[in-house]
């Protein structure tokens, strides 16, 4: 099991950007897959967006589609969200979260946000001001 540290959350303003990152204690191909979720508060957590350390398959929810790139640095074993034109709907804590090669082979999704994630980071708090 790994464990998984997110950082670059903050305050943003409406339209502006942000980074976030995920840093991993071990290698992100040791994972099938690595994924960005959030929940907002009163709200049911979503996923964000979830890229296959394998094959470069990327998955992204229609909300962020066209707005956020997810994206890894294999060498520094860190997956990063980059956060375009933010809203103020995007405001809540983001979670990465690691999907083991097991889960994987053994669900029938079709996209990987539908898997259950096996490890998972503490949370970073993304704040938009409008």
């Amino acid at each position: 099991q790994a464990q998984l540290v997110e950082s670059g959350g903050g305050l943003v303003q409406s339209g502006g950007s942000l980074r976030l990152s995920c840093k991993l204690s071990g290698s992100v191909n040791d994972y099938y897959a690595i994924g960005w979720f959030r929940q907002a508060p009163g709200k049911e957590r979503e996923g964000v967006s979830s890229m296959s350390t394998s094959d470069g398959r990327r998955d992204y929810a229609d909300s962020v589609k066209g707005r956020f790139t997810i994206s890894s640095d294999v060498a520094e074993h860190k997956v990063y969200l980059d956060m375009n034109n933010v809203k103020p709907e995007d405001a809540a804590v983001y979670y990465c979260a690691a999907l083991t090669y097991i889960t994987y082979f053994n669900g029938r999704h079709l996209d990987l946000l539908q898997y259950e994630y096996d490890d998972w980071g503490q949370g970073t708090q993304v704040t938009v001001s409008s």
